[in-house]
């Protein structure tokens, strides 16, 4: 297909797009978090953004490793064994900032389809899992940071996709505001408190656009300027947190440790870390063209 038809693609459904979150903005139109039903089970919108955003992402991510000799089978698995990890520490991370809703009945901990996920519990369970993979796969062919770098690249795109699941949940926004972005609340969907309130801060929206910008940074430091192994993970904690901590102060229904919030805290401590990471791996970092693959598993991960 010719590249002006695929733009002229592209621009339309953006369009479309376009009217159609300003319906919802402005409760002209009406969501319904339940995708479709199959028998009992019911599949959730918010559940295949957050899928559609894995897979766009893996599929370009994986290509770009096999460019580099990462092997495909050794992606794949470790994407698998990240995600595992990931949904473990995401799960663990909002029980853990809800205890006193779980103490009591603590099989309700297990019952993830009721929501309560927190991405940065997320990012560090999927930190586990690719510190296990790289340690215990043998042969594996790439080492922790150069898998870390090639998905940490591509994590805020994911992100930015996955925020739009709250989007369709009417959840994830900020505190009462007039401005002209605002976006209606249903009443069954508002905060204790603010029932007498119609119009919130996007935050999810807020997110989505820094998960974007944060993308965009990545990419050029990891395709232009990245010089060591590392940097790029480095990175990734430093300008995703930063701008998570300012939207994480619009949230109503942030999950507090005391009278802090739980991802703001995260995000400092987080930000303070990549921050030394960066400057440690750009003075004693493994260069990016001592690559470890061997040439047999260089081989193995490209296709003709």
């Amino acid at each position: 297909m010719k590249k002006w038809i695929v733009a002229i693609i592209a621009i339309v459904a953006l369009v479309l797009l376009g009217f159609f979150v300003k319906g919802v903005f402005d409760n002209t139109i009406q969501l319904h978090p339940i995708a479709f039903r199959v028998g009992p089970f019911e599949v959730h919108w918010y559940g295949i953004v957050i899928a559609a955003g894995i897979i766009f992402c893996y599929l370009i991510a994986s290509r770009i490793g096999m460019r580099q000799g990462m092997n495909e089978e050794h992606m794949a698995e470790a994407i698998i064994v990240c995600l595992f990890f990931g949904i473990a520490g995401a799960r663990l991370y909002y029980v853990f900032s809800q205890w006193d809703m779980y103490k009591d009945n603590p099989l309700e901990i297990f019952m993830t389809w009721r929501g309560g996920l927190a991405i940065y519990g997320g990012v560090l369970g999927a930190l586990l899992g690719a510190v296990l993979y790289t340690r215990y796969r043998k042969n594996c062919s790439f080492t922790l940071f150069q898998g870390t770098d090639l998905a940490a690249t591509f994590l805020p795109l994911g992100q930015a996709i996955g925020r739009w699941g709250n989007f369709f949940n009417y959840e994830a926004y900020g505190s009462p505001t007039d401005l002209p972005w605002k976006m209606f609340i249903p009443l069954s969907n508002r905060m204790q408190g603010y029932e007498r309130y119609d119009y919130f801060h996007p935050t999810f929206l807020y997110e989505s656009a820094w998960d974007i910008l944060t993308f965009c940074i990545l990419f050029y430091f990891y395709t232009k300027k990245r010089k060591h192994h590392g940097e790029v993970t480095a990175l990734y904690f430093i300008v995703y947190s930063f701008g998570r901590i300012f939207v994480e102060s619009l949230r109503l229904d942030s999950l507090y440790w005391g009278g802090w919030r739980a991802a703001q805290v995260t995000g400092v401590a987080l930000l303070v870390i990549g921050l030394l990471m960066l400057f440690y791996f750009r003075k004693k970092g493994r260069p990016i063209s001592e690559s470890p693959v061997k040439p047999t598993e260089v081989s193995a991960g490209r296709r003709d």
